[in-house]
């Protein structure tokens, strides 16, 4: 058995342009504290492979070298890394400033090479971007002795077949041959996936970096077998993005309904709240968030009401608005539930906006 710990996409020196400069930095300081953690829990693993996109682009920070520098010399198991399209191998990249100990192996072409470890029965392979953009990596790889465990790392999208990342489908993992694909380049966890013979996985990136990235962000450990992978999700410490939607229809102190939908445990995260829902008049978006800023790390307000008014207002009234509304009207007052009440709005509403040429109402 081997045992394996899986990430990728860290995405070291993002900018995180949408924070101010103090908290930018402060959530790059957060980026590289995410190897710490990596490393405690590299403590009871054989290997320790990174799909890919490790850095952001291809510079990185003193710091970020420095915090690399430390994270190897901490991991004793082995480290696999296959650069990926953000941090494509190259003369001048990070990658060359960075002292490496024996335990650490850095792919760094296009064609799949191999190093044996004996010691574990296993064979790792791997391959790296050389520049932004590439050709599918893996079609046409196939692994001629079987006899051992057969892992790569590799960074590529499994998604589109006109990706210029790397395509890689799913006959090409069947026809692999691999144990295990440990891939990069979905910043979501996939779960562990089988093709033909091969289990293959995301991780997901370790730690969320906008509102595309929402919840809780992590990394795999996985023990290996011939023909078995006991797959595991491991959570790591850090903010996270959120995204909710409230409906503050009729709401007088809408501070007060956002608190009560939020619960506790905010102030820590980044948040982007939607306020949906009719009203008589626009909520103070200003107001709003002088009120409820200390609740969180980062707050965004998005404001998607609507402004209120009666529906049936036109009802009866000899025009072809006035006789839809009148038959619609009919059947709101005769509906047996709720859900046929609010289909019939529904219908009401995309209506009107029809006939008043509007987009919503």
């Amino acid at each position: 058995m081997v045992r394996i710990l899986h990430a990728a996409d860290f995405h070291l020196d993002s900018p995180f342009a949408s924070l101010s400069w103090e908290k930018a930095a402060e959530r790059r300081k957060e980026q590289r504290r995410l190897l710490e953690q990596i490393a405690q829990l590299s403590e009871n693993v054989d290997i320790v492979l990174l799909s890919g996109d490790l850095f952001d682009s291809g510079r990185a920070y003193g710091e970020t070298v420095e915090a690399l520098g430390s994270f190897f010399d901490a991991v004793k198991a082995k480290i696999f890394i296959a650069p990926g399209n953000h941090d494509y191998y190259a003369p001048k990249n990070p990658y060359s400033h960075i002292s490496l100990p024996e335990n650490v192996h850095i792919f760094k072409s296009p064609e799949i090479s191999a190093v044996e470890l004996s010691g574990l029965g296993c064979t790792v392979w791997g391959a790296a971007f050389t520049d932004q953009r590439s050709e599918p990596l893996l079609r046409g790889f196939s692994v001629k002795d079987k006899a051992g465990l057969n892992i790569m790392t590799l960074h590529g999208d499994t998604s589109f077949p006109d990706s210029p990342y790397g395509y890689i489908s799913q006959a090409d993992i069947e026809g692999s041959g691999l144990d295990y694909l440990a891939l990069g380049h979905v910043h979501t966890c996939s779960g562990l996936n089988k093709a033909g013979l091969t289990y293959w996985a995301y991780p997901g990136c370790p730690l969320g970096r906008g509102f595309d990235e929402t919840g809780v962000k992590g990394v795999i450990i996985a023990e290996l077998d011939k023909g078995a992978c006991n797959y595991s999700f491991v959570p790591l410490e850090g903010r996270r993005y959120e995204c909710l939607s409230i409906d503050v229809t009729g709401a007088e102190d809408m501070a007060a309904i956002i608190t009560a939908a939020l619960g506790e445990g905010t102030e820590n995260n980044i948040y982007r709240l939607v306020l949906t829902g009719t009203r008589s008049e626009r909520p103070n978006i200003k107001a709003l968030m002088a009120s409820l800023e200390n609740r969180f790390y980062s707050l965004e307000l998005v404001d998607e009401t609507r402004p209120g008014r009666d529906l049936w207002d036109s009802a009866g009234e000899e025009t072809l608005k006035g006789n839809f509304l009148k038959i619609l009207k009919v059947k709101y007052e005769a509906a047996e539930n709720e859900a046929e009440r609010e289909e019939i709005i529904l219908a009401a509403r995309y209506g009107l906006a029809a006939l008043e040429y509007k987009e919503d109402v």
